[in-house]
């Protein structure tokens, strides 16, 4: 039985939805590599297309593009797997292979052409569930801000006449 945990990120919002996939939609997935696309009607949304852009397996390994094998440890400068520190700093790190297999747990997707309905419809989503992000709650309490304060001068100003 094979489980995959699907993040789906929709860049022209900046959200990221999350499906559990298993058994035959799964077994889909095995054998493909990071950069192949992936119609979204075997997943269960109907006219998107989506791009593998990465993942980790079940101990936590990122997935790096260009290597073979299941796992592998290498001295990398940066990229997939290390943050980096100082200029020049390499580190010994461990990263998956490019290759879906059975001992991966999460596969990062990335929407290429949307369809007719949006993601949160298609999951079942409601708008109260899906959370703002930072910016436009920090948008939305300035407003909020801006408009208690404009209450509070208007009073000031009619108390004075």
């Amino acid at each position: 039985m094979v489980t995959f945990k699907l993040t789906i990120g929709e860049s022209s919002t900046g959200r990221t939805f999350q499906k559990e996939v298993k058994d035959d939609v799964a077994k889909f997935f095995l054998g493909l590599n990071l950069g192949d696309k992936v119609n979204g009607d075997q997943l269960g949304f109907p006219s998107y297309e989506f791009e593998i852009t990465g993942g980790s397996d079940y101990c936590g390994f990122p997935m790096r593009k260009g290597i073979l094998g299941l796992r592998k440890s290498l001295t990398i400068l940066g990229g997939v797997g290390f943050k980096g520190a100082e200029k020049g700093i390499k580190k010994r790190k461990t990263v998956c292979g490019h290759k879906i297999h059975d001992k991966i747990s999460q596969i990062n997707l990335k929407i290429l052409k949307a369809g007719n309905k949006s993601m949160a419809e298609i999951l079942g989503l409601k708008e109260g569930d899906l959370k703002a992000g930072k910016k436009e709650e920090r948008k939305k309490q300035k407003i909020s801000q801006k408009a208690e304060s404009n209450k509070e001068t208007e009073s000031k100003t009619e108390n004075t006449k």
